[in-house]
């Protein structure tokens, strides 16, 4: 059988699509198309339904993709005792991490790698949950929780502190509050509950003690921001906050404490690229832990 030609079944698996596998392979659709009929053609069955909305595993196929994942992690085992020969490392790395995490630290922490390595291509995803990992859509996540299950490689990167802020602006025109039952009096800013992906994100609900949200975003970046244009007091991470003058502290005896958890999965976590990016973080974090809490 044709490795090759399981590769593109599990990337149109993943992807539901076969312009979206195409793109993430840098095949083209045609080529695709042919691969996966080769592959029904060996195997004697159709793996996929295909529609107007993309692809479908059939019956056949989700009894086969399990058989192709065996041999995908065989694949990468051997291609992970063999790659530690490699001087230089090239290739995607995939991370999928939480978008202020992203944007306010992993950006600058990375550079040194990139400079170093050039022929490491790294994508940052918002994508910061354990699913993408388990179906190869990003090679490291920098996640909140721990796993308690599944094939995956954990470590704590660092506890990080959380805190309610506002823009000095907002504060001049509409004062600061004193306690908790003064927050009822100004606009607070918050996660869509329905889109928080981990229960971690509750320090929302926590640092304003139940107080209702009425301007809410499913982006860290976006509350921050909104906390600085002066839309209303938000939680930001301390971290963070500290890159901005503009922001200050109120109510400073309310805090919370989260962690930064790296996360790779069992079977990829031995590539050279996926280990050496890894490492690189897990150092990086370690050197810059003060700034975290």
């Amino acid at each position: 059988m044709d490795w090759d030609n399981v590769r593109v079944f599990l990337a149109v698996a993943r992807a539901g699509q076969f312009v979206a596998a195409a793109k993430r392979l840098r095949l083209d659709h045609a080529t695709v198309s042919r691969r996966i009929a080769a592959l029904e053609a060996t195997v004697g069955a159709k793996l996929f339904d295909r529609r107007t909305t993309g692809a479908k595993l059939t019956s056949a196929g989700e009894r086969f993709i399990g058989a192709a994942e065996q041999m995908e992690s065989a694949f990468l085992h051997a291609q992970g005792e063999i790659s530690g020969v490699d001087l230089e490392l090239s290739g995607d790395v995939r991370i999928g991490a939480p978008d202020g995490f992203s944007t306010y630290y992993l950006t600058t922490a990375l550079r040194d790698f990139a400079e170093r390595h050039p022929g490491v291509r790294l994508q940052l995803m918002p994508l910061p949950q354990l699913t993408p990992l388990a179906r190869r859509e990003v090679d490291i996540v920098v996640g909140l929780d721990k796993p308690e299950a599944g094939r995956f490689v954990a470590r704590k990167l660092t506890d990080y502190t959380l805190g309610i802020y506002a823009s000095a602006a907002y504060l001049k025109r509409h004062g600061e509050p004193r306690d908790i039952e003064g927050l009822k009096a100004h606009r607070l800013i918050g996660y869509v509950e329905e889109h928080a992906f981990s229960t971690a994100l509750s320090y929302v609900r926590e640092l304003f003690d139940g107080a209702p949200t009425n301007f809410e975003s499913a982006s860290a970046v976006t509350q921050i921001e909104a906390v600085r244009a002066g839309v209303g007091l938000g939680v930001v991470h301390d971290f963070i906050a500290r890159r901005f003058k503009d922001l200050v502290r109120v109510l400073s005896e309310r805090s919370a404490t989260r962690a930064y958890w790296l996360v790779t999965h069992e079977d990829t976590r031995g590539l050279g690229r996926i280990r050496a990016v890894a490492d690189h973080l897990a150092q990086a974090v370690a050197r810059d832990r003060g700034m975290f809490v």
